[in-house]
């Protein structure tokens, strides 16, 4: 501990990303990432901007963007707010919205960002349990007295997802305060609550290009809520970095927000890469919560999660493993790659 720290960084408990090991090269199923590379016209978008045009300022409203998601989600383009990856347009959702003074509800199994910030912005965590079977339940989340709900959609790390019909519920017990749903996944076989904010004012959601549209090298995320909300976050983010998206990423984001083609070939590549694994493991007797991520959240009641994380490893496979967090303990988090990687991590498992 510095002696320049203030109480406040001192009692910060940051979040830790999954692994980057460079003792050797890995097949990296551990961060969530796609494994097939980004739109090639996002790429020949994002070539085109690396020139003397470097010398300027990007867009600090990022209108090309707002308008191609406008056009993608059937909203208007003031609907849409744009930040340097969904962790920012999160963190500045929890300032402007959640840092009342009251509570914030979220899930016990979910993603630990959420405590972070909720322990940088002094918030109070409601946590609310999932079911036994890891399921968000809508009625555990009517009668609090709190100051917003986030809800991860599908979940992270368990990949399940919940029905639009119960999210709507959640809204309807909670006119009065922000409910915000985290669609990081939604691409991989959930229904997006994007639908439903024209209905619902007290409704954001937030999603990324990090996940289906594989550029999470550049950084680049999104909320769509009505102006009312959207407007709120402007005035945050115009008080706190103004150019948050450089030009380079704006143009790729862009592309790629336009080219859906791409989109549904490597989402629909990655699904079916999905279910045979879900089948492979399943017959070497784990247990695979059902998802509807880019992942699958696994246990074995014969061998222990850190026994089968660390042989992986030393075999050079990365997967997720959560140490000795409550109720997830004994689970692994394994991305889906390609084929050829799946296959890999099917015959090492099937040796150890």
């Amino acid at each position: 501990m510095s002696r320049f720290w203030t109480d406040k960084i001192a009692s910060l408990d940051p979040y830790v990303p999954g692994e980057q090991p460079q003792d050797k090269q890995y097949i990296k199923l551990n961060t969530n990432e796609s494994p097939y590379g980004p739109s090639p016209k996002a790429l020949a978008a994002m070539q085109d901007q690396v020139s003397e045009k470097l010398r300027l300022y990007p867009d600090p409203n990022c209108q090309t963007l707002k308008n191609a998601l406008a056009k993608t989600y059937s909203v208007d383009a003031d609907h849409v707010f744009v930040g340097n990856g969904s962790d920012e347009v999160l963190a500045l959702a929890f300032m402007g919205y959640f840092a009342g003074g009251k509570p914030l509800a979220f899930a016990d199994i979910t993603y630990s960002f959420y405590k972070v910030y909720a322990n940088l912005y002094g918030i109070t965590p409601d946590i609310v349990p999932l079911n036994d079977d890891f399921d968000v339940v809508p009625s555990d989340y009517e009668n609090l007295d709190v100051s917003g709900i986030v809800i991860t959609n599908p979940n992270a790390p368990t990949g399940k997802a919940l029905p639009l019909a119960d999210i709507e519920k959640v809204l309807q017990s909670n006119p009065d305060i922000v409910v915000l749903v985290d669609e990081a996944y939604v691409d991989f076989g959930a229904q997006s609550a994007v639908t439903l904010v024209g209905q619902y004012p007290n409704l954001m959601v937030v999603q990324t290009l990090s996940k289906s549209r594989a550029l999470a090298g550049i950084r680049v995320g999104y909320a769509i809520a009505q102006p009312e909300l959207i407007e709120g976050l402007e005035r945050l983010k115009n008080s706190f970095n103004s150019y948050p998206v450089d030009r380079i990423a704006l143009a790729g984001a862009t592309a790629a927000v336009e080219d859906t083609d791409y989109l549904e070939e490597i989402c629909q590549k990655t699904v079916a890469t999905r279910e045979w694994t879900t089948i492979e493991l399943e017959a070497l007797g784990f247990q695979v919560l059902p998802s509807a991520t880019n992942f699958v959240f696994v246990t074995h009641p014969e061998h222990e999660a850190e026994s089968l994380y660390l042989g992986l490893k030393e075999q050079g496979i990365l997967v997720r493993y959560f140490g000795n967090k409550p109720r997830i303990g004994d689970f692994l988090r394994i991305t889906i790659g390609t084929d050829a990687e799946m296959a890999a991590l099917v015959a090492r498992l099937k040796e150890m």
